[in-house]
């Protein structure tokens, strides 16, 4: 049977882990009440033996005088008081009062202390997230009515339109009446440059009411928005329900990018100015699309909200079965009837006699079934309780078998190439220079997924909720066991088809015969990755073409954690980009039916394109930072961003050092990559890491380690410095005795492979912690639907 202390730990929400009641600080006060216990009954045996007898008269006596006293006593071990806070919004605090039993005993009043402590910090918490989420109900309800008159209108209009024999063509959209007193680009760029430090919250929009069109004038309007870091691309304003109103939709594609550009840049050339203003005011139209947009924008909040609130459904249960289980392990050391008179107080605090969030979720699922499931409570069920996928024993099992067939494939392989010498420094180039670059690539790509999985199954045992951190959906998420079957799969076809390739060769097949074996092997993958049927992780594989999508695409996609996390991933397979580009090059240009390995390296073309390679993803990593800024206003971003710089100054020179040996490339590289490395670490231990702190109870760490053994930072920093330093390889020119170059650039490839694992799992830490320290177990998702102030 499963301790009550592990399923305890296993079923808290993480973030709120802080907030939950410390069962491991009531178990150490509990067990230092059982040894005191244990002591004194031992003491007392041997000091009163010769006075059993007189003992037990006096005993029998005291009882016989008052039988139902005594056991009010044991009734009445203890009393629980019931104070008001000094503050309201703290409400009421409990604190305990013990009778003569518990009197002498020190241990016994400070575990009641510390539960005292424990119930306070509960309902706290509970009444403060209870009070958030109604207060976040109570707004998504406006902003469902306000969508649901909008579709009204629309609907009205649109049917209006076919009767009057409109158009068909073009778009129907519901005309609101508003004024055109609308601020030029320049006015309200000089607006944005007068405001202070805080414009960076602000949102730049043209607050107009049709009815005060004339007593507003040319006054600028600039309006703070719920999520300020959002710039919007829709900012005129339309009345619903007596109130002015703003559509707000996130810049989060490329079409709402560029128009939002064009809004900005032609927006002085099409509006016209207040002084030739018409009396009934211009017109916004809020056509289906914008409509659509609000309408998934309140959908997703919808689904965070309901997801909040099973989570302090979670939250209230949990609590509540550690208070009885702790009561009944005291009830047990103390041999006290403790338990009825404690869970009493327990039952009837607010976190468990409050029932606001059970009605708001019901009203919450009805809303949704309603509204966004056509009726279909099975359907919503599937946005509002998402099934987690069941781990099968068969998984287990081929990862099994595909690591025993990888294993002895690979030992075959390595034999074969041995006795071929194809790794040696003088080996076939033909072999190193056609098919080596694929066994390479694949070997990178896939050691990367495989700590990938590791990292995913340390960051399940660390309680580090990977999950909310990528924001995946459990339809899109891998487990570990998962990953790890994808590589040993994978890997186990790779090596097969490698070793079936050079086993033709050993028995005279010629290179022309055997060319294409290869290439077909890479774009078997590449159809696999974009094949629509649905099996082999589809909605695993379309996400990750989407994340890409999002990279290749920056800065005109928001960037989310996902996003610029897996653009980290690129920058450590700058390897394996090359190796791809060039068996791309390869293939396409026809070089493999003449075995001309060299044209992709003669070619002037593809030679920078290949250089180009080693640049992308330091510049698409820098555009996310450009793009993160601009959402955000903040400068780290931007401080980030030139550490992208630093390290494209650096490749450009290990470039041209490679071109050019001369001494003064050499220095320029060495100056260089010193800085940019410098750098990186830095960035690294301080921001991405959140270590060397210097007033940190841990020293060179931080308060909050999720990891318990302490020794593990100082290694891990001290390791990630190490692997840092693989650049001096480019000077120093190092190669293992009778191992071809490009082995050692493998190895060296792989050390870097190794390095963003490690990497990875101490970014997603901090990350965690960040948000725990914040409470935040749900996204918070934006709203369209913003009211106006008439004084604005």
């Amino acid at each position: 049977m499963v301790k009550f202390s592990k399923q305890f730990e296993g079923q808290l929400v993480p973030e709120w882990k802080e907030a939950f009641v410390d069962y491991w600080q009531l178990k150490k006060d509990l067990k230092k009440i059982h040894l005191l216990d244990n002591n004194s009954k031992n003491t007392l045996i041997k000091n009163n033996h010769h006075n059993s007898l007189s003992s037990d008269f006096l005993s029998s006596l005291k009882g016989g005088f008052s039988l139902f006293g005594h056991q009010h006593k044991d009734r009445e071990a203890i009393h629980v008081h019931k104070k008001l806070a000094s503050s309201a919004s703290k409400g009421d605090v409990y604190e305990t009062e013990l009778f003569e039993q518990f009197e002498d005993s020190d241990a016994a009043r400070e575990f009641f202390s510390c539960l005292d402590l424990q119930l306070n910090k509960v309902n706290q918490f509970y009444k403060n997230k209870e009070k958030e989420f109604l207060d976040r109900g109570d707004c998504l309800k406006k902003q469902l009515d306000i969508l649901v008159e909008l579709k009204s209108a629309f609907k009205q209009q649109r049917d209006k339109a076919a009767n009057s024999a409109q158009d068909s063509t073009e778009d129907a959209s519901i005309d609101c009446r508003i004024s055109c007193e609308e601020d030029s680009v320049k006015e309200r760029i000089e607006q944005e440059q007068i405001q202070d430090d805080s414009t960076d919250d602000l949102e730049k929009d043209e607050v107009l009411d049709s009815s005060r069109s004339e007593e507003m004038g040319e006054s600028r309007r600039v309006m703070k928005t719920e999520d300020s870091k959002l710039r919007t691309l829709s900012g005129r304003v339309f009345n619903s329900q007596g109130k002015n109103l703003r559509i707000n939709i996130p810049l989060t594609t490329p079409s709402r990018t560029f128009s939002a550009i064009s809004y900005l840049v032609w927006g002085d050339l099409v509006n016209q100015s207040s002084n030739n203003c018409n009396p009934e005011g211009s017109k916004l139209r809020v056509n289906k699309t914008k409509l659509h947009h609000a309408e998934k924008m309140i959908k997703g909040a919808f689904i965070e909200l309901y997801k909040g609130l099973r989570y302090l459904e979670t939250y209230r249960n949990l609590n509540m079965l550690a208070f009885i289980k702790i009561l009944k392990k005291f009830d047990k050391v103390t041999e006290k009837q403790v338990l009825p008179i404690y869970l009493k107080v327990v039952e009837s605090s607010y976190f468990n006699s409050s029932d606001k969030v059970m009605k708001l979720a019901d009203e919450v699922e009805d809303l949704f079934i309603k509204h966004f499931s056509g009726e279909d409570r099975r359907k919503a069920r599937k946005y509002l309780k998402p099934h987690q996928h069941k781990e099968s024993h068969s998984v287990t099992f081929f990862i099994g078998l595909f690591t025993g067939s990888f294993i002895a494939l690979l030992v075959g392989y390595l034999i074969m190439s041995r006795i071929t010498g194809m790794y040696s420094r003088h080996p076939d180039t033909a072999y190193m220079e056609t098919v080596y670059p694929v066994l390479s690539m694949f070997s990178l790509m896939f050691l990367h997924f495989f700590l990938y999985g590791c990292n995913i199954f340390m960051w399940r045992k660390a309680r580090i909720n990977y999950s909310f951190i990528f924001e995946l959906p459990p339809s899109n998420e891998l487990k570990y066991r998962d990953v790890f079957l994808i590589c040993t799969s994978s890997m186990t076809v790779v090596v097969g088809i490698m070793f079936i390739h050079l086993l033709l060769l050993m028995k005279g097949h010629s290179y022309s015969q055997v060319q294409a074996i290869p290439g077909l092997l890479l774009l078997s993958f590449l159809l696999l990755l974009v094949c629509p049927v649905n099996f082999c992780y589809r909605s695993s594989r379309y996400s990750f073409l989407r994340v890409i999508k999002n990279i290749i695409l920056s800065p005109l996609y928001k960037v989310v954690m996902l996003d610029f996390f897996m653009a980290d991933q690129l920058c450590s397979q700058v390897p394996m980009l090359r190796n791809l580009e060039y068996v791309a090059c390869y293939y396409l240009t026809g070089s493999y039916k003449t075995q001309d390995y060299g044209y992709c390296m003669r070619t002037e073309h593809y030679r920078d394109l290949a250089y180009a390679v080693s640049f992308l993803p330091y510049y698409w990593r820098a555009m996310q930072c450009a793009r993160r800024w601009f959402d955000e206003g903040k400068t780290n971003h931007l401080i980030n961003l030139g550490k992208y710089v630093s390290a494209m100054l650096a490749a450009g020179a290990k470039v041209a050092y490679e071109k050019e040996k001369s001494v003064g490339w050499l220095c320029l590289v060495v100056v260089i990559s010193s800085a940019a490395t410098i750098y990186q670490l830095y960035w690294d231990f301080v921001k991405d890491w959140g270590l060397l702190q210097k007033n940190s109870k841990n020293p060179w760490l931080r308060n909050e380690l999720v990891l318990r053994r302490k020794f593990i930072y100082y290694f891990s920093m001290g390791l990630n410095l190490i692997l840092r330093l693989a650049w001096l390889q480019t000077v120093i020119h190092s190669n293992f005795e009778h191992v071809d170059y490009r082995v050692t650039g493998l190895f060296l490839a792989s050390l870097e492979v190794i390095r963003r694992g490690q990497w990875n799992f101490y970014r997603l830490e901090n990350e965690h912690l960040n948000n725990a320290g914040k409470y935040r177990a749900v996204k918070t998702v934006p709203l369209p639907f913003h009211e106006v102030d008439e004084e604005d």
